[in-house]
């Protein structure tokens, strides 16, 4: 924001003369740029009356109307006022320590949870109701002095604290609570109980009991800040004081030292009174039930299809294992027929071959033995020839070399020139 001062400089004093000429004493530094920011309620006040374009007289009308609506806004606190029967609430200011400071002010209703504004509201109408001014007895200060006191004490936030602590009006309050045999609706049974020990956390804001819709991980993350959550409450305001009178720093000392031993204690108490307070509330949380019984389905179903897959990869190797065995033997059989068709080709070739050996020396035989001319053979020729058809055979083995060898000399027979075939054949 950036503004325009039009102010005028002051006059020069009297005894000033432009005609005089000047004398300096010292050289001048070098000039240095800064930047200066105006600041103040002075200030304020200026640019406010620049910046609306007012004079001090409306802005001062102004400002005089802003805090008159302040007050009314004040006056218009949403508070509703109790009626607060003295023969009720303490009225000896000596037993200021044991009063119940929000019904000494009419506020039971509201208690811990009243603020600042209604405390000052209620104050200033009891202060109203029952100042010493407006009795008999001008004297009969005495539940002015109660009021005073519950006033100063709530007002300050450390002794609002430590009374918060102690609470005496909640006494009865927080003693009625559920049990495990207490008949109703979970939720309006509990809910209230937990909403005022969340008070007491160091941690705001505290997780709330929820309803029947509430997941599974929003309910133990409540058992868990229960269980684990740190209280402010110290106890502090049923510390006793010495003996009245004494000043002796040894019996301070010790008393001092008792009222640490009681805050400890009752501390220690009331940690075990919200955890037997929490057990018990989750002992009969419907939810917890549901949980189990989901948890249950859940590992079951688990369980189920665990052994499903079991079963299935159980059925799976059995149906292997029977196929591997019918492929097995199968196989075998495949191998026992192709053994069996191999031998009985091998039998047939055999028989083939042995036939054509056969007719191949019946040829010869019966053509003199392969031997040229008209003159029968010798003995010495037929064994000579009988030799080398031997020859002959062995270089042909084969069923198809011995048919072709045999179709040759039938071919030769009919062309009368077996001997030469034959011996064309070695």
């Amino acid at each position: 924001m950036s503004l325009t001062l039009d102010f005028l400089l002051p006059p020069p004093p009297a005894s000033y003369n432009a005609e005089q000429a000047s004398v300096s004493h010292a050289a001048l530094t070098a000039t240095t740029d800064r930047l200066i920011e105006p600041i103040g309620r002075h200030f304020l006040a200026h640019a406010r009356r620049k910046t609306n374009n007012r004079t001090f007289s409306e802005d001062e009308r102004h400002q005089a109307e802003e805090k008159a609506n302040q007050v009314v806004e004040e006056e218009q606190v949403d508070f509703v006022y109790e009626d607060v029967d003295i023969d009720t609430v303490n009225t000896d200011p000596t037993q200021w320590k044991q009063q119940d400071n929000y019904a000494v002010l009419g506020l039971t209703n509201l208690r811990y949870k009243a603020t600042e504004d209604q405390i000052k509201k209620a104050h200033r109408r009891m202060v109203l109701l029952h100042h010493p001014d407006k009795k008999a007895d001008k004297n009969d200060d005495a539940f002015f002095k109660c009021i005073a006191k519950a006033y100063d004490t709530l007002m300050n936030p450390v002794s609002r604290r430590q009374y918060d602590s102690v609470d005496f009006g909640m006494a009865l309050i927080e003693e009625d609570v559920p049990t495990a045999k207490t008949q109703g609706d979970f939720y309006q049974l509990w809910a209230p109980v937990f909403e005022r020990e969340g008070r007491f956390s160091t941690k705001q804001p505290v997780p709330t009991l929820g309803d029947a819709n509430s997941t599974k991980e929003e309910v133990e993350s409540f058992y868990d800040f229960l269980y684990n959550m740190e209280s402010w409450r110290s106890f502090e305001w049923l510390d006793k004081e010495a003996a009245e009178g004494s000043d002796n720093r040894d019996d301070k000392r010790y008393q001092e030292k008792k009222n640490r031993a009681q805050r400890a204690n009752l501390k220690k108490e009331d940690n075990a009174r919200l955890r037997t307070l929490v057990d018990t509330c989750l002992s009969v949380d419907p939810r917890i039930a549901i949980f189990k019984a989901e948890e249950k389905k859940r590992r079951n179903a688990k369980k189920d299809a665990k052994a499903a897959a079991e079963k299935a990869a159980a059925e799976a190797a059995a149906k292997k294992a029977e196929e591997d065995k019918i492929a097995a033997e199968k196989a075998a059989e495949e191998a026992k027929d192709k053994a069996a068709s191999a031998k009985k080709d091998k039998e047939m070739i055999k028989r083939a071959i042995k036939k054509e050996k056969k007719n191949i020396k019946a040829i010869i035989k019966d053509n003199n033995y392969a031997v040229a001319g008209d003159a029968p053979a010798t003995p010495e020729q037929i064994d000579t020839q009988l030799f080398k058809l031997d020859d002959i055979i062995a270089k042909n083995k084969s069923v198809e070399q011995l048919e072709a060898l045999r179709k040759s000399f039938e071919k030769a027979v009919e062309e009368k020139n077996l001997a030469d075939v034959f011996a064309a054949a070695l």
